[in-house]
């Protein structure tokens, strides 16, 4: 009756093994450590740099803990943070005379001390949040304006393009703040165009007016259009940040929206900050524009006149102005891969651009069009425009690739390849807010949580061992595989624990204990009602399971609407809370009746378990915990 097959013991000893297995990377901790890794291509890591580093170290009196050259970076664990901030001086120093020209990227670090027959095995532990290990919290603030603006300067041009290929005739299109405005010299030209606009750009509203000898047109983005533009700007800015961070190597960040025009950045783990400062706050979008040839552009180059309408002016890296139009033929947005290279001619750094099919169809048509004149690469980082480059177009170019070169350094060309790769932002970006919390307090917020699961385990514990003896000892260990699977689980799916995922945890505890609960007073029941005890368990287990599904099933819907509507800390609370229900339902039911099964299911002659005292309210007799079933 109370005896389980040997199939689900063996279900029972892999569980008990797979989550001890997994859950053990987390009890070694993590270690500071100095990282280091090359800055130029072409350049490899070797024991000659990592004797380099150890000298360094051996210079500052400093020993660490272990040094090795692992893959394409030397890492160097230390017992200390201040060790580890004091080494990273004196291997930056080392390594990089020339702080202008850095060879290598010296970065602080965590790494687990994991032994590595574990870390062979997959077991690794989970990621901790930022409240948890440390790290930086940015809050950067979207420029919802400029986003209007620049998809009112794309409509200005796809504007353009539409009347030409209609045949209307117009005075000149510009684009004034987040309208688009064009003249005409007639009413029948001005009235054809406007009919051409409403049926092809749907999400512009265009009025007519009369302007002095001519008409004008302006065509301004509606309301409705302009929310949608704003909500896609948001999460194509989201996107491209998580493909920066994911260049970076940052291990589960924190990107959310807050607000209608904010988005809190959070990177656990992170203690060197400026370079994740700089390559989040860095706008890099690449444009390909014309450059304008006229004599008035000459002049405007030369300072002896104004810039012509419809053209900018930038400046080249060696600080020549270039006279450019504003009309865009290519933006960022239609690169599919761009990387750090150097010129096959010059050999200077370079960087090799990749375009879509689209992107590849217009470079080939401007080209091919434009043979002899110039076209200029400019790059805007934090809304200054600069000319990479600006060649002649000696040819055609066809195949989708494009090269960009200029006086720029290795590093220059591989930092503007990781932000061109990483995808354009929609609009500019500000840091407006900036916190960093470091790895004391984190360790501080561990040793907290650690100690509100461990005491709120033991007074659980305690209460159900009092209260239900021997079946309390039996829930108390079924707890704790229920605490052990939760954890194992969450190392296995790499899920960032936070504070409030550990507030769950100890939350989980005090639930989970709530279907042995359930299943004690439920034999108890039996056993008053004069069952035997081998029935009373049977009976007990079976006819609690209902109520345990019942229960657990409603308290997972509200984890579940948590998780779907939740946001930041409410999802770290929600994720935990869902997994602790799901576990504490194999291992208060599955696993305590295995236990249990495993020590009264063998007694064919059972005459009592020891379960509390069972009070019998017809007679007003209690029974101790020996007597049961008699």
């Amino acid at each position: 009756m109370n005896r389980y097959p040997v199939w689900k013991y063996a279900i029972l000893v892999i569980a008990l093994l797979v989550g001890g297995l997994f859950a053990l990377p987390n009890l070694f901790g993590e270690s500071p450590a100095v990282q280091v890794s090359v800055a130029k291509p072409g350049m490899q890591l070797d024991t000659a740099a990592l004797g380099r580093v150890e000298e360094s170290l051996k210079a500052v009196g400093l020993a660490p803990d272990s040094l090795v050259l692992e893959g394409s970076s030397i890492k160097a664990r230390f017992a200390n943070t201040d060790a580890q901030l004091k080494a990273k001086d004196a291997i930056q120093k080392a390594l990089n005379p020339d702080a202008e020209n850095p060879a290598y990227v010296v970065a602080l670090n965590l790494l687990t001390r994991s032994p590595a027959w574990l870390s062979a095995l997959r077991a690794s532990p989970m990621y901790l949040g930022l409240d948890l290990r440390g790290g930086v919290h940015f809050m950067l603030q979207v420029d919802m304006q400029a986003a209007l603006s620049k998809r009112a300067e794309s409509l200005a041009g796809d504007i353009r393009t539409t009347l030409r290929e209609k045949d209307v005739r117009h005075s000149g299109i510009t684009r004034n703040g987040q309208t688009v405005e064009v003249k005409f010299r007639d009413a029948a030209a001005m009235d054809a165009a406007k009919a051409i606009i409403q049926d092809s750009f749907q999400e512009l509203t265009s009025t007519t007016a009369p302007d002095g000898t001519e008409f004008k047109l302006v065509a301004s983005i509606n309301p409705v259009a302009g929310r949608k533009i704003q909500e896609q700007a948001l999460k194509q800015n989201i996107t491209t940040l998580h493909n920066r961070i994911n260049e970076l190597g940052v291990a589960e960040p924190v990107i959310q929206q807050q607000g209608l025009d904010r988005i809190v950045v959070q990177l656990p783990g992170v203690q060197d900050t400026a370079k994740a400062k700089d390559i989040l706050g860095r706008t890099a979008t690449l444009e390909i524009r014309m450059v304008e040839e006229s004599a008035e552009a000459r002049a405007a180059e030369t300072g002896s006149g104004p810039v012509p309408f419809g053209t900018e002016r930038f400046l080249e890296r060696t600080g020549q102005p270039v006279i450019v139009k504003k009309q865009v033929i290519l933006t960022g947005d239609n690169l599919t891969d761009a990387q750090p290279g150097f010129d096959s001619q010059t050999q200077e750094a370079a960087v090799h651009l990749t375009l879509d099919a689209k992107g590849s169809r217009i470079f080939r048509d401007v080209t091919r069009e434009s043979i002899g004149k110039r076209m200029a690469i400019l790059l805007f980082e934090k809304g200054k425009g600069e000319v990479v480059t600006a060649p002649v177009i000696r040819s055609e170019i066809g195949g989708g690739r494009v090269q960009i070169s200029g006086r720029m350094t290795t590093t220059e060309a591989a930092d503007t390849a990781l932000l061109l790769r990483a995808g354009s932002l929609a609009a500019p970006m500000e840091i407006i807010e900036e916190r960093t919390i470091g790895p004391s307090l984190g360790a501080e917020n561990i040793a907290k949580g650690f100690n509100s699961v461990t005491w709120g385990f033991l007074a659980v514990a305690a209460f159900m061992c009092m209260y239900y003896m021997l079946f309390g000892v039996i829930s108390s260990i079924a707890l704790a595989f229920n605490l052990l699977l939760l954890v194992a689980v969450l190392s296995m799916l790499q899920a960032t624990l936070t504070l409030p995922g550990m507030a769950a945890m100890a939350l989980v505890l005090g639930m989970a204990i709530d279907a042995n609960v359930l299943i004690n007073e439920r034999v108890r029941e039996e056993l008053r009602n004069g069952a035997s005890p081998q029935a009373a368990i049977h009976a007990g287990y079976d006819r609690a399971w209902a109520t345990i599904i019942d229960s657990n099933v409603t308290t997972l819907i509200a984890g579940l609407a948590l998780l779907a509507f939740g946001s930041g800390p409410v999802r770290g609370f929600a994720v935990v809370h869902c997994l602790g229900i799901l576990t504490s339902m194999f291992s208060g039911v599955f696993f305590s009746r295995g236990v249990v099964n495993l020590w009264y299911g063998r007694q064919k002659k059972l005459k009592g378990v020891s379960i509390g005292t069972v009070w019998r309210p017809a007679t007003g007799d209690a029974l101790t915990a020996g007597q049961q079933g008699k």
